[in-house]
């Protein structure tokens, strides 16, 4: 029986960003160095299989530093801690290593500017997320206020309207997040903030190349974790440009799930891409699968090239 023709567009660029790649890799090498186990305090990123695999080879997640040995070394993940978690690792004198995605570094670092010289910080981010945990965590407690939706950004009250910042999560929707920064601004004409956009660049890529590919596709999938910020925010950024069918697919579950569930009739033009955390593995199962029920024919859709590298911590240098 002849196979139903598919055309599945790849977004280049997808999957690990360069603070994901790192943080990865600080793992592995942190096990070279000091053995099995290391202890990771929180997911290293929001992925299951990646976190499974670094499981294998010896690193060991735990929800809070005391839940770690004194004599092993502690990790913090690719999100980022609040000062009183290096602050406890310290305490325990232990040996601390910080994965923390540079990005993510630098928010913390004009949070703690603006709070130095007297401003009041409003936070564009999602509420619990790990990382805005950690960007709240990095001044005193009444110094930053949540911003999470354009209604926040209406009706929240601040003493002092002239000396107001504001700074974002890295993983937002540009969309959502540059409304919201309007209505900001708007109420608070003298409202300072970075020179250069917070949300990161494999953030901003990832949507790109998602905004570009709903103008051919009819279906887009994502591969990412649903924890993942990043990966939840793709499959939104689709459904709201226009595409008629927009799913996250965690596993390989979710991916079987699918495809029974696929009408390639309705559906011949695929975007496929992955979130920030998500590893290149199982967007290659996701083709081979496809490849056994359907005649695939593969196009690369490349939005933008990325060459951005950080350097590991010089002591795993």
């Amino acid at each position: 029986m002849k196979k139903q023709k598919i055309n599945l567009y790849l977004a280049s660029p997808r999957g690990f960003c360069a603070g994901v790649d790192r943080a990865v890799k600080i793992v592995e090498e942190s096990i070279k160095k000091f053995g099995a186990p290391v202890y990771v305090r929180h997911e290293i990123v929001h992925n299951k299989d990646v976190v499974n695999s670094l499981a294998r080879i010896g690193a060991i997640f735990v929800d809070e530093v005391k839940e770690a040995p004194i004599n092993r070394p502690i990790i913090f993940s690719a999100h980022g801690v609040a000062k009183s978690v290096v602050n406890e690792a310290k305490k325990r004198k232990m040996i601390s290593i910080d994965a923390t995605c540079p990005l993510v570094t630098k928010v913390h670092n004009e949070t703690i500017r603006h709070y130095n010289i007297g401003r009041h910080v409003l936070l564009i981010g999602h509420k619990n997320h790990v990382e805005v945990i950690g960007t709240m965590g990095q001044v005193p407690e009444g110094s930053i206020t949540l911003i999470e939706t354009e209604d926040d950004a209406h009706k929240v009250k601040v003493s002092n309207p002239d000396n107001l910042a504001f700074a974002t999560q890295t993983t937002l929707s540009l969309d959502d997040t540059s409304k919201i920064l309007n209505i900001l601004k708007n109420r608070f004409p003298n409202i300072k903030g970075p020179s250069s956009e917070d949300i990161c660049y494999a953030t901003t890529n990832r949507q790109l190349a998602v905004k570009s590919m709903s103008k051919i596709c009819d279906y887009i999938l994502v591969i990412g974790a649903e924890n993942s910020s990043n990966s939840v925010r793709l499959v939104e950024v689709a459904l709201s440009h226009g595409i008629q069918k927009a799913i996250l697919i965690p596993n390989e579950e979710k991916l079987d799930m699918f495809l029974n569930n696929f009408n390639p009739k309705k559906y011949p033009n695929i975007g496929l891409t992955a979130g920030a955390s998500a590893p290149e593995t199982l967007v290659q199962v996701l083709i081979s699968k496809l490849k056994k029920d359907f005649d695939v024919n593969l196009i690369d859709h490349e939005v933008t090239k990325e060459d951005v590298k950080f350097n590991l911590p010089k002591m795993l240098r």
